[in-house]
This record gives structure tokens, C-alpha cells and sequence, in this order.
């Protein structure tokens, strides 16, 4: 897979770890991911090669036009928590998150503008020390130009809420991100573009939005 300098997409050096002693865990759930069409992810019959915006009366996309393709990150396929950071173990493992199907969709906007939509489907699986609840799961997507010196054109960070019900140990869920917005490369030059996905380890650290308190009640 071809490599970028992208400094949110470090992979930890406990990662490896994890991905070793979660193999044989993992390796009787892949199979369950169910593939996704671009019609089930984005709610649309439109296929990412002739999404546009012609319903708008903006532009439409050329005839020849391919939308980016969408390619997961070298060591950020995989998020992993576990309840003894300094020593992380298969027995302390809380949860681990996997990639699953992606999809994308092009559309042309405005001032020729090129809009990227992408849709991912993920996997939480709770380890031993995992329980049902809330998991914050922080997702890096970074269109970038490739080439000799690869160039970012745009990055995006979205931190995922996955719910974990009681009694269920393996949640598949859904996310779709858009936002992705830059200028439309002049000739050819967006063939050479690549849509990376992957897990922030390094915001994964960092605590989440705090919810805003509820109001409480006025006394009579």
C-alpha cells in the first residue's frame, strides 16, 4: 500500500501487539462484516463514478471521471483499549474496533468544487475487561495526492459515538462523513488522488466531547 507522512495516522507501537494477540479472536468474526452497496450506505442509487450535482443545476461530473478510491490507512485499520495501557494483554483487552466495506461518492459543487462523501462500516469487539456502553471511536479521513512528494489536499477527523448494548459482545456499525471539499484537479491529475481512512490512535487518547448537562428543574 502506498505510504503517506501524515502524522495522524501514527501507528502505535502497541498496536502490533494487540493485532498478534487478537488474531485467532478476530479471525472468527470477519466473515459476519456485511458488504455494503453504495445504494445501503448512503441511502442513494447513485453509484460513486456518475454521482453528481445535476440536480442542482451547478455542474456534472465528466463522462470519463473516476471518483477517488478509498484505501485504509497502514496501521490504522485497527483501534484497540485496554484497561492497563502500560501493559496491554488479550486478558486486559476492553475492546477493539475494525474497518470494514468503505464506499465513496463524488459530486460536483459550486465554483468547481469536487465533494467527496464517504461511507465506512466498522466492527466493535469487547475483550475480557470490555463492557456495554458508549465507545468513542476517532475516524481520519485525508484525501491526499499522491506522487514523489505526496501532498494532503484535505483531512477530516470525526469521533464516532458506537453504542454497546448489554449481552452483545460484537457491534456492527455504520458512518458516513462528508465535508471533504477542495477544487477540482485541473487534466488528469485526480487519478493520482487517494481517499486514506483510518483510526486516530493519538486522539483516541484524548477524552471526547463532554456532554452538555441537562438543565435542571425549577422548584415551585
Amino acid at each position: 500500500m502506498r505510504g503517506v507522512g501524515v502524522s495522524d495516522f501514527r501507528c502505535l507501537r502497541r498496536s502490533a501487539l494487540y493485532s498478534i494477540l487478537l488474531g485467532p479472536l478476530l479471525a472468527g468474526c470477519s466473515s459476519s462484516v456485511v458488504p455494503s452497496s453504495m445504494t445501503s450506505m448512503f441511502g442513494s442509487s447513485t453509484s460513486a463514478r456518475n454521482a453528481n450535482a445535476s440536480t442542482t443545476g451547478v455542474a456534472t461530473l465528466p463522462p470519463n471521471f473516476e471518483c477517488p478510491d478509498v484505501s485504509v490507512r497502514q496501521g490504522a485499520a485497527t483501534l484497540t483499549a485496554s484497561s492497563n495501557p502500560a501493559e496491554p494483554t488479550a486478558m486486559n483487552l476492553r475492546y477493539q474496533v475494525s474497518i470494514g466495506t468503505t464506499a465513496r461518492e463524488c459530486r460536483l459543487e459550486a465554483n468547481n468544487m469536487l465533494s467527496i462523501k464517504v461511507g465506512m462500516e466498522g466492527r466493535v469487539i469487547l475483550g475480557p475487561d470490555g463492557s456495554a456502553g458508549t465507545i468513542d471511536v476517532p475516524i481520519r479521513y485525508a484525501v491526499v495526492e499522491e506522487g514523489i512528494e505526496p501532498k494532503m489536499i484535505v483531512t477530516k477527523l470525526d469521533r464516532v459515538a458506537v453504542a454497546v448494548p448489554e449481552n452483545d459482545s460484537n457491534v456492527l456499525f455504520r458512518h458516513v462523513t462528508e465535508g471533504l471539499v477542495f477544487p477540482m484537479p485541473r487534466g488528469g491529475a485526480v487519478d493520482s488522488y487517494v481517499v486514506y481512512i483510518g483510526f486516530d490512535a493519538l486522539t483516541a487518547q484524548k477524552p471526547g466531547p463532554k456532554a452538555k448537562p441537562k438543565p435542571k428543574k425549577k422548584t415551585t
